[in-house]
C-alpha cells in the first residue's frame, strides 16, 4: 500500500491530537464519515467489487461522488484499487486490512440502528 496514512506500529502507538486541524487522523475520519464513505466501506465488506457494481449497490451516488470517495479511501489506505490491463481497463476495489478493521464497527452500527427502527409498516 502506498500513499496511505497508516504508520509503522511504533508511530501508531503514539496518540494523535485529533482535535488539531492538522492531525492526519482527521482526514481519515472525514473520509470514513463522509456522506458516501460509510456506504462504500459497508458495501465492500461483502467482497471486492468493480466500479459499476459499487455504483449499483449504493443507490443515489453519482459516478463523480463515487470516484471522489474511492480516491480518498484509497489514499487513506482503507481501500485497495486493482487495475487489470484490459481494453477497457477493469478496475476492482476491495478493503485492505485497515479498511476491514474500520468497516467492522460501521457494520455493527448499521445493524444496531436497523434493529431498533420500527418496522416499515409501523407508524
Amino acid at each position: 500500500m502506498t500513499g496511505g496514512v497508516q504508520l509503522p506500529q511504533a508511530e501508531a502507538d503514539q496518540r494523535y491530537e485529533v482535535f488539531h486541524t492538522d492531525c492526519p487522523a482527521r482526514t481519515v475520519i472525514d473520509h470514513v464519515t463522509s456522506k458516501w464513505g460509510v456506504w462504500v466501506l459497508i458495501s465492500l465488506r461483502g467482497g471486492d467489487l468493480r466500479f459499476y457494481e459499487l455504483r449499483e449497490s449504493i443507490r443515489g451516488i453519482s459516478e463523480k461522488m463515487l470516484a471522489q470517495t474511492l480516491r480518498g479511501l484509497v489514499e487513506d489506505g482503507l481501500v485497495r484499487r486493482e487495475v487489470e490491463p484490459t481494453t477497457p481497463p477493469q478496475v476492482t476495489y476491495g478493503l485492505t486490512e485497515f479498511g476491514r478493521e474500520v468497516s467492522e464497527p460501521l457494520g455493527d452500527l448499521l445493524d444496531r440502528i436497523t434493529q431498533r427502527l420500527p418496522s416499515r409498516g409501523e407508524g
